[in-house]
């Protein structure tokens, strides 16, 4: 569990990411000792248990921004909170326009699975 002082301060970062519209979602995961590892071998479910003894690599929370560029995004992160030691990864979500010849279809079937998720709310 990160400390009181990391808390505080990323709640703070995180009022400065809505107030200014960049943050649109976000949250910190439980351990994963709480999770389950999924995999299908043979086209079939297995679940097991966490937490994961092989992991070397373990998502810790998230946030979606909307930001112009991947350097918007450094200069966001340049002020936020974390020590040194700290890694994150940043990655851009597809666009419908990456899917060339299907983007219209894409932008269609997206269009239908929002209106769905709405009347879920």
């Amino acid at each position: 569990m990160p400390s009181q002082e990391l808390l505080t301060a990323m709640g703070k970062f995180n009022e400065e990411l809505v107030k200014a519209g960049v943050m649109l979602a976000g949250d910190g995961l439980r351990p994963s000792s709480k999770g389950k590892r999924v995999t299908f071998p043979g086209g079939k479910l297995k679940a097991i248990d966490g937490p994961f003894a092989e992991t070397k690599e373990l998502i810790a929370g998230f946030w979606i921004w909307r930001v112009k560029s991947m350097d918007e995004a450094l200069e966001w992160l340049k002020r936020s909170p974390f020590d040194e030691g700290a890694e994150l990864e940043i990655r851009p979500f597809y666009e419908a326009e990456d899917f060339g010849a299907l983007a219209p279809e894409m932008r269609e079937y997206e269009a239908k699975m929002r209106e769905q998720l709405e009347k879920h709310k």
